[in-house]
């Protein structure tokens, strides 16, 4: 079906013949109605990404107060709040947030989970924290500060925005024509179903962290904050991928079971704690900027380095190990209600052949009382 059309629209426009009329309202109206938000979503995407490369030297710069030692006050006021990176993250939860209450107003017996809307407020709060906190302000100056933003962009933004299901809610929000033309071609994409297949995206989460930690880009993203943003664009997208079909609430091109989402995480794990126990076990400083950096007040750069690892290895195990035990619940939950599903099925299938044999002897014994009559009207006639 196409989308609806304004009566009061419609009587501006001319309409020539019977089903030609018609079909040439509908065409203007799908152009007067998609073209202009396109070419304003094009326009916005090219400025704010033109607008991003020629910033972002600028807005991304720590200065000198990277090297002084931080206050107790700094951890709650120091905040960036860079438009570059707060704007874009507003806009996107103005937008969830609308489509919600409008989900909510067409079908107020069927309305958006609460728990999914925080959850998918505090995967944008925890890219917020990641890139606008203090922890931003020191990431290149303290190696352990910069894995903890690497694990806010990995290991809780991602997971948590996919708790949100915003691919269900987009679904639900837009009018079949954007979902038929827009929405479903992305998502039955040969691209995306590349990128989504779980070994791939498995692969590539694995292959983005240690790519980036054991190669020269984790050195020139501390030289270049390009780059930088460039590798927090990378950990977030390779994370989200990782994530969706852990997920599973949204509509992916490739449904997991749950048996393997378990065995998915449970293998992520021991390559996380590798890479961790890699910087960990370091015998000198993996990057020349920190070696670079001695603070009277911070650690020793090797010694930072190993409290890098170390949280990487703990918190990352933890992490998993939940995801892992939530899994399981979920796993459980989902076999009990298939478990109620069937029990249903089966007793409504019982009713069905009792109702049927019940039927079946009623007829059966108003044949035998109409014999039964026959018989004694035939004794008892002259």
């Amino acid at each position: 079906m196409g989308a609806m059309i304004d009566p009061r629209a419609v009587g501006q426009w001319p309409v020539h013949g019977r089903f030609g009329g018609r079909r040439l309202v509908r065409r203007r109206f799908v152009r007067r109605r998609f073209r202009r938000p396109a070419v304003s979503i094009v326009g916005g995407i090219v400025l704010a990404t033109a607008s991003w490369v020629a910033l972002a030297p600028a807005a991304l710069a720590h200065g000198p107060d990277a090297l002084l030692a931080p206050a107790m006050s700094d951890l709650l006021v120091d905040w960036a709040f860079d438009p570059l990176v707060t704007l874009p993250l507003l806009l996107v939860g103005a937008a969830y947030l609308w489509a919600v209450r409008r989900v909510d107003r067409a079908h107020p017996g069927n309305p958006v989970p609460g728990s999914r809307v925080v959850a998918f407020v505090a995967g944008l709060a925890a890219i917020e924290v990641a890139l606008q906190s203090i922890i931003d302000r020191y990431d290149t100056t303290l190696f352990s500060v910069h894995m903890v933003q690497h694990m806010l962009l990995t290991l809780m933004a991602p997971p948590l925005l996919a708790l949100g299901a915003p691919i269900t809610l987009a679904l639900r929000v837009a009018r079949p024509e954007v979902r038929r033309r827009v929405i479903l071609p992305i998502l039955h994409s040969r691209l995306l179903r590349f990128l989504s297949f779980p070994v791939v995206a498995w692969l590539l989460f694995a292959s983005v962290m240690w790519g980036t930690h054991f190669s020269p880009i984790f050195n020139e993203s501390l030289e270049q904050p390009l780059v930088h943003q460039l590798e927090h664009l990378a950990y977030l997208a390779a994370g989200l991928l990782f994530w969706w079909p852990v997920v599973g609430v949204d509509p992916s091109p490739w449904r997991v079971p749950h048996p393997l989402r378990a065995m998915y995480l449970f293998l992520q794990m021991p390559q996380n704690t590798f890479l961790a126990l890699a910087i960990y076990s370091a015998a000198a400083p993996l990057y020349p900027h920190y070696a670079a950096i001695h603070l009277p007040w911070g650690p020793d750069p090797l010694v930072d380095q190993q409290i890098a690892g170390g949280l990487m290895w703990i918190v990352g195990d933890i992490v998993f190990i939940v995801a892992i035990v939530l899994t399981v619940l979920g796993w459980m939950h989902a076999e009990e209600r298939e478990t109620v599903g069937r029990e249903r099925r089966e007793d409504a299938q019982i009713a069905a052949i009792r109702a049927r044999e019940a039927a079946l002897a009623d007829r059966l014994a108003a044949d035998r009382l109409a014999e039964e009559r026959a018989g004694d009207e035939r004794i008892g006639g002259p």
